[in-house]
């Protein structure tokens, strides 16, 4: 911990711009981001989370990452370049340049709402009830201040390039100790002839059947690609360290490699809390399977090397997210309202909204105890909130008519149907209760009709000139096709395929 904060710190300096405080001075290698993108999307609440529901349901949460890698594969192929030409700071200026200020601020705040609510405060508590049980005599709020303000003080020093050199180190950390666990867990078993024969079947398998209760497999094919969309090509905590890239190839190839690091999780995370089912089969909470293998079966000294890696994901976390959502407050919202601002006012800004962000997040930590699961949790903000942002960026990329007042009016419509939706879900029941996955759907339907309706009735006058970027403004690089970034692409689609129909 000691060594991760010193570390951000060294990587402070002299910032003359907004762009090297959020962006890295745009200087990022492939290797690096992909690391960081890794270790940023894996973070306490994926490895509670994940080992949690391997335990529950088996192995069919994986369901989530396969599907997290072919978004990335897509956003490298198609989406990368758009931004990088637009030099985009942050995702709602994508939407203020391909409409207006009314998406651009409505995403900011939903952005920011996300990020503080459940990225930062996720992380925060998941990671708290893990240091609990190695300290029980020490409050829940101790650790969630704790580690606030140690990953809160290192990304105000450091900004983005702090924060990707720590993430590289913390993605190490986190798989060898993990791998570790997975390793011992299985030792303890013998064989996967014995796995077999011990589980039931339906709980070695990805697809569910259509009437299961947390991944039906129809919303393999029309739910979790949006969501997978949102978080991977639109979420500002992931898409800021491509927005560093220093070349097109970099970007790029840096999206593809964390997509190829995400394959593994489903035998370092998700099978050893499956494999939790032999051996705890009576365990009272499954998000605290993975700490109950990490305790009982790892010697002393190593546990101290894996709690480290269980350290780095949440450090990975919180900073992510607050340079995410520190970077939009200031560039989405700040300057808009302050739009003379010098570029230091404009990063001391951005501090401001780091500290803010620590602050509001460490308050609502420990209320997510009151929630069911914290894996449920996530997933159903996400499902509720992403669907209208999503709808905006797609055909704000790929359907040049798609007008202004289609995108807001969409996202209008689209929150409003999220509301009726949790409402009837969660508060009062107006009709029968809509899974969250499918309501994903539905509020992505209602949007796409929405926006295509609109755009259609009142046409603008002009295409946007958000198409109108130079082609030669990031000029391809000159690379043999085996170094391509095509060629990485469809090997990473041929291995989450493999890994698919051998689990299928």
């Amino acid at each position: 911990m000691l060594f991760i904060t010193w570390r951000g710190f060294r990587s402070r300096g002299t910032y003359e711009t907004t762009d090297d405080f959020f962006l890295a001075g745009r200087s990022l290698s492939w290797p690096l981001i992909g690391l960081s993108l890794y270790a940023t999307n894996i973070s306490i609440t994926s490895i509670i989370g994940l080992s949690g529901s391997g335990y529950e349901t088996g192995i069919s949460v994986f369901n989530y990452e396969w599907s997290g890698t072919i978004m990335l594969l897509v956003f490298a192929v198609f989406i990368v370049p758009f931004y990088l030409k637009h030099k985009l700071t942050t995702m709602p200026e994508f939407l203020g340049k391909r409409f207006d200020e009314r998406s651009r601020l409505y995403f900011s705040i939903i952005s920011i709402t996300m990020s503080v609510l459940i990225d930062i405060a996720g992380a925060l508590f998941a990671s708290s009830i893990l240091l609990k049980g190695i300290f029980p005599e020490v409050e829940l709020f101790v650790f969630v201040i704790i580690m606030a303000v140690v990953t809160g003080l290192y990304t105000v020093a450091g900004g983005l390039r702090a924060v990707v050199v720590t993430d590289s180190i913390q993605a190490i950390l986190l798989t060898l100790g993990s791998a570790i666990v997975a390793v011992v867990a299985f030792q303890q078993i013998g064989s996967w002839e014995e796995v077999r024969s011990a589980v039931a079947p339906q709980f070695l398998s990805l697809i569910q059947p259509a009437d299961d209760p947390f991944i039906p497999w129809p919303t393999l094919l029309i739910s979790l690609p949006i969501l997978g969309f949102y978080f991977m090509c639109s979420n500002q905590h992931m898409v800021q360290r491509v927005l560093g890239a220093k070349s097109l190839e970099d970007g790029r190839k840096g999206a593809i490699f964390a997509g190829l690091l995400k394959l593994p999780l489903l035998f370092i995370l998700v099978l050893p809390g499956t494999l939790g089912l032999i051996l705890y089969p009576e365990i009272e909470n499954p998000n605290l399977v993975f700490p109950e293998l990490m305790f009982d079966f790892i010697p002393a000294g190593v546990l101290g090397l894996i709690l480290t890696g269980f350290i780095a994901a949440l450090m990975s976390s919180i900073d992510s997210a607050l340079t995410a959502s520190s970077s939009i407050a200031t560039m989405d919202i700040y300057k808009k309202f302050r739009p003379n601002s010098s570029q230091k006012q404009l990063i001391k800004m951005g501090k401001v909204f780091i500290l803010a962000a620590v602050a509001l997040a460490s308050l609502w930590a420990p209320f997510i105890n009151q929630f069911p699961t914290l894996w449920e949790y996530l997933q159903a903000v996400l499902s509720f909130l992403s669907p209208p942002i999503v709808t905006c960026y797609i055909f704000g990329l790929f359907w040049k008519r798609a007008t202004a007042d289609g995108a807001f009016y969409s996202l209008i419509g689209g929150s409003v149907v999220a509301g009726i939706i949790i409402i009837n879900n969660y508060f009062y029941t107006l009709f029968f209760p809509i899974h969250y996955l499918y309501s994903a759907t539905i509020i992505f339907m209602v949007s796409n009709i929405i926006l295509v309706a609109v755009s259609l009735k009142y046409p603008e006058k002009e295409i946007s000139s958000f198409f109108d970027v130079d082609e030669g403004a990031i000029p391809p690089a000159e690379v043999p096709w085996y170094k391509s970034h095509k060629f990485f692409a469809l090997m990473v689609l041929l291995i989450t395929a493999a890994v698919v129909y051998i689990f299928w």
